[in-house]
């Protein structure tokens, strides 16, 4: 795995793996259900990824939107790639909602919607219950099969 994904930290947070792309709970929760989605490919512009990781991002971008509709219930998704600070091809994924949501026992208000999210704020959560956020993912989680 490439800097930016183990930085992330895979393989505690890891919700699924793909054969070029890896799904992990994000630890900053702007919002119910925050997400990674990285690259594994050693590079550092969306361009540059291998035709194979292009062709399955379809795949996961729609897994990822399946489990978070059922899971978040989001009236909204933004995948953010920023890459100011790692330097490998890699989402932000933050699902939108403008009501309280629970998840894993735990609740959380989107402050921000329905504008840009507020990268600077994030539910204060401890490792008990991050683990138990991404435990509860990785169980629901949808893989669509063609």
């Amino acid at each position: 795995m490439n800097a930016t994904i183990e930085k992330f930290g895979y393989p505690r947070t890891l919700i699924a793996e793909y054969d070029h792309w890896v799904v992990l709970l994000r630890e900053k929760q702007v919002t119910a259900g925050c997400l990674i989605l990285a690259c594994k490919d050693e590079v550092g512009a969306f361009s540059a990824i291998s035709q194979d990781a292009f062709a399955e991002l379809k795949r996961v971008t729609t897994d990822i939107e399946t489990s978070l509709a059922a899971i978040v219930r989001y009236e909204r998704i933004n995948y953010l790639m920023l890459m100011m600070v790692d330097p490998h091809v890699h989402f932000h994924v933050i699902p939108r909602h403008g009501s309280e949501r629970e998840v894993a026992g735990i609740r959380f208000v989107d402050g921000a919607f329905p504008k840009p999210p507020d990268l600077a704020t994030s539910a204060a959560l401890g490792a008990a219950q991050l683990q138990a956020l991404q435990a509860h993912l990785s169980k629901a989680w949808h893989r669509d099969r063609p």
